[in-house]
């Protein structure tokens, strides 16, 4: 026993095990050491990431969005914070039953809630947009995992529908998507910046590690918009549409001297703070992209082309032929017949379609049609405004004689109402053109010259009559002030045709007549009763509207001894 014990410790291991075992040993070494400096060295920003990913986040830091204001600073558009709920889907592990007691403070489906928490890819999805104070309290009041708050701004318009087409509104990202708030979305929007947090195994920031970035703040934007007169104007429109059961209205406030846009209203309007009456119908900018023809507002540049031509003036009296005129196969008439002899300056003021007619046919049309073209007919008005619309004019070359006729009392060419409004100023500027803006300006821009500034002085001087006894608008008189202005009415076209009981009422005046300030231009579209001419329904919005915008602006009167009289029940009617 003693010898077998004695034998078994002598037994030698051979030498190559004991190699063996130590080059085991060493190349498991050697592979931790390789794998240490792989992970340590080569891959350690792919590791560092994926730890830094369990408790590290990067949060937008948002920009407050500029202020737009009026041009005498009072706020139109101004951004208020607000809380936004967010979660992390990795850490918001909920319960069934804190699930419903969240859902119940966001007002939203259970179903909803689980589904955007169901994706654990995702390490941010938002819950809920631009909570209210108290809501956003309730939900820091459940304390739940991976359950945060997120500053944010939003949009908030005091003028609400008063301005709403002129202002427009921004998304729930806030990003402008109509109006001046689309139209100057770089200037507005600023830069947001982003900081680095620290959060805890339940989703909690514990620490604010680096701002990465600061934001930076949008500019604010000053507006040529005067808030009071934006107010009259758009009251004043909308109790005329309401009274005339009217389809839809739009005015336009311009003043003379710097091409700025004191005010502009349409009706039906929507509440930019409440999404619920945000409709097409309710959000477009009639007043700059829908289109009509012009009727008798036309007339005054078509007198205007004949007397920068040499061909007449004022007192040139005209043949009307009793209110008929043919042309071609077509007949030309007047509502209602002045005899057979018209000077031009009684042409505008009676509103005479035959007399306009001979007045364009008296001419050679590239005459007529370069004074509306150059008044800015058949282009964008160029505004800065998003969606302006051009409007129709056809190039003299393929105007037939019966279009040339037609042409002169505003059938066969379309317009908007900016267009229109900013014609005018060539009647108020001495034959300037002045360009059109919706921010304010310090100092005035040149113009282009259309007419000769005789020629506008004398159309002025003739559109003043259409206001006084005898003329179309005896509505649009204001008290202590000269007014100067142009009566249309036209039939609508529906489908292609003359619908004959549908009309566009329209008046265009500037005031004071003797150094004009304002031009005004307000349009009607289907009026329905009895009154529907233009100087019965729009010239009253023009005489409140222009008479509260010149005592605002406080513009002195130019006819201190008022000679205004009682208007008769009849008012004389323009043409259709």
């Amino acid at each position: 026993m003693r010898s077998r014990t004695h034998s078994a410790r002598n037994v030698r291991l051979p030498v190559w095990r004991a190699r063996v075992l130590v080059l085991l040993v060493c190349a498991g070494f050697m592979t931790l050491a390789a794998r240490a400096l792989y992970l340590q060295g080569l891959n350690k920003d792919f590791l560092q990431a994926r730890g830094e990913s369990r408790y590290a986040r990067t949060i937008d830091a948002v920009a407050n969005r500029g202020t737009i204001t009026d041009r005498n600073g009072d706020p139109l558009a101004i951004s208020t914070p607000v809380e936004s709920v967010w979660a992390s889907p990795q850490d918001a592990r909920l319960s069934s039953a804190q699930r419903a007691k969240l859902a119940r403070v966001l007002d939203m489906p259970v179903r909803s809630l689980a589904r955007r928490l169901a994706d654990g890819e995702r390490e941010f999805v938002y819950l809920k947009r631009q909570l209210p104070p108290e809501v956003a309290a309730k939900v820091v009041a459940l304390n739940l995992p991976g359950i945060f708050l997120q500053r944010e701004y939003r949009r908030y318009y005091p003028a609400a529908e008063v301005a709403a087409h002129v202002i427009g509104f921004t998304s729930v990202d806030d990003r402008g998507q109509e109006g001046i708030e689309l139209a100057y979305q770089d200037w507005l929007a600023g830069k947001p910046g982003s900081r680095r947090v620290i959060k805890d195994r339940l989703g909690r920031i514990v620490e604010d590690v680096e701002r990465m970035s600061a934001p930076r703040d949008g500019r604010s934007l000053a507006l040529s918009i005067d808030r009071n007169v934006q107010y009259l104007a758009y009251r004043e429109l909308r109790n005329a549409a309401i009274a005339h059961h009217a389809k839809a209205a739009s005015i336009v406030v311009l003043d003379v001297h710097s091409g700025e846009v004191l005010a502009l209203a349409n009706w039906p309007s929507y509440n930019p703070n409440n999404r619920d009456t945000f409709h097409t119908k309710r959000t477009r900018n009639r007043a700059v992209v829908d289109l009509f023809e012009p009727g008798s507002t036309l007339k005054p540049f078509t007198a205007a082309a004949a007397m920068d031509a040499g061909l007449l003036d004022p007192g040139t009296v005209i043949d009307v032929e009793s209110g008929r005129l043919r042309v071609g196969n077509r007949t030309i008439r007047d509502v209602h017949s002045d005899g057979d002899f018209l000077t031009v300056a009684q042409v505008i003021q009676k509103s005479s379609n035959v007399g306009s007619a001979k007045i364009a046919l008296s001419m050679d049309p590239q005459d007529l049609w370069q004074v509306l073209t150059t008044a800015g007919f058949g282009a964008t008005p160029r505004s800065g405004f998003p969606g302006e619309a051009s409007g129709r004019l056809r190039d003299f070359d393929h105007w037939k004689p019966i279009e040339q006729a037609t042409v002169s009392y505003g059938h066969g060419i379309s317009v908007s109402l900016l267009q229109l409004a900013r014609a005018y100023t060539v009647f108020a500027t001495d034959g300037i053109l002045a360009p059109l803006t919706f921010v304010r300006r310090d100092a005035s821009v040149p113009g282009q010259r259309v007419i000769s500034a005789r020629t506008a002085r004398l159309v002025r001087t003739m559109l003043e009559s259409v206001t006084e006894p005898g003329g179309t608008a005896l509505q649009a008189r204001v008290t202590g002030y000269r007014v100067a202005g142009k009566t249309g009415t036209v039939h609508k076209l529906v489908n292609g045709a003359y619908a004959p009981d549908r009309y566009i009422s329209s008046f265009v005046g500037l005031a004071p007549t003797s150094r004009p300030r304002l031009v005004v231009a307000v349009m009607i579209d289907e009026p329905e009763g009895e009154k529907y001419y233009g100087g019965e329904v729009a010239a009253p919005v023009f005489r409140e509207v222009t008479a509260g915008a010149l005592r605002v602006l406080g513009v002195p009167p130019d006819n201190i001894e008022d000679i205004r009289r009682p208007l008769d029940d009849e008012l004389p009617r323009e043409e259709v």
